[in-house]
């Protein structure tokens, strides 16, 4: 019997930090994984602000790309075989969208069929500082076991560029869907004498 492919919700929305989201793409056709990509509208000045991509760029990355308004889109129904979702990065609008089952657009409608489904949820989120409020939302999604992934940097490894920061935490997340990659190196623990 063939093995199924490995398939991903991938959604950008507006807050600062488009490339992770752009990276997940790339990494995951990599390895072969089915993309369904959700673009904000936000997202595309964000995107047009901090990278050099073209949102046409970006969708090629993606194997389905869907407008954030097409609420009749095949992944909004919890019929359709996903393995998880990713949202890279994620505002704390989108966050507190989620959290509250507001379904008003296809980026939060397909994060509650996941939630629906217990399939993986994983949210890069966004911002600093932290009020109690985006603390609340956070505590209140990873209480039913979605996945609350802030892009936090490791130093670890050594990082000598953007890149290898951006890999680190793109890997920490896939590392969550059982998605294996080569993009990091893997604590190895210090020997300490005694």
């Amino acid at each position: 019997m063939p093995t199924e492919i490995k398939k991903i919700i991938v959604s950008i929305t507006g807050a600062s930090g488009a490339i992770y989201g752009i990276r997940l793409l790339e990494v995951l056709r990599e390895c072969g994984v089915e993309t369904h990509l959700i673009v904000s509208k936000s997202a595309n000045l964000t995107i047009a602000t901090e990278t050099s991509f073209s949102i046409g760029d970006i969708k090629k990355l993606a194997n389905y790309a869907y407008h954030p308004s097409d609420i009749g889109a095949k992944i909004s129904s919890g019929s359709f075989k996903v393995n998880g979702m990713i949202v890279a990065p994620c505002s704390m609008k989108t966050l507190s969208a989620i959290a509250s089952g507001m379904e008003n657009d296809l980026i939060t409608r397909s994060a509650a069929v996941i939630i629906k489904e217990q399939k993986k949820l994983a949210l890069m989120v966004r911002e600093t500082p932290l009020s109690a409020i985006h603390l609340e939302n956070m505590l209140k999604l990873a209480r039913i076991g979605v996945a609350i992934c802030p892009p936090v940097p490791a130093f670890y490894h050594n990082p000598t560029t953007l890149d290898d920061i951006i890999n680190h935490s793109v890997a920490r997340t896939l590392d969550l869907f059982d998605i294996q990659t080569n993009l990091i190196k893997r604590w190895q623990g210090i020997s300490s004498k005694n």
